[in-house]
């Protein structure tokens, strides 16, 4: 499966190929970096994508897990859960993103970032 780093606007319809087939549909994995603000995604575990932003320049406490239902719309189609986002020394200490600013922050950079 292809990855693909995110930095510049792309089409929802360009992603459909980095889609994972699951019990709940078609998703694509991706994580944030909430600080350079881009998204690297299409890989089999959000760990993998998370590694390639590290090797990249990225800081582990930017980095955050998310899944993308390209079929969906609205704040629907953005799911907050990967196990790389517990973080009990952050303050996180769930699968999903418990501070709703670092949510707002995911959310403005996904929706800029893909359309």
């Amino acid at each position: 499966m292809p990855t693909k780093i995110i930095e510049q606007e792309v089409k929802k319809a360009d992603l459909h190929e980095l889609e994972l087939k699951h019990k709940y549909g078609a998703l694509v994995k991706a994580v944030v970096d909430t600080e350079r603000e881009i998204i690297i995604a299409g890989m089999t575990m959000h760990s993998d994508g998370e590694e390639i932003l590290l090797e990249n320049g990225s800081s582990q406490a930017d980095l955050w897990g998310i899944n993308l239902y390209l079929q969906q719309s609205g704040d629907d189609w953005i799911e907050y859960d990967s196990v790389i986002n517990l973080r009990p020394s952050q303050g996180n200490d769930s699968r999903g993103v418990d501070d709703p600013a670092i949510q707002q922050k995911i959310r403005e950079i996904v929706n800029r970032l893909v359309k």
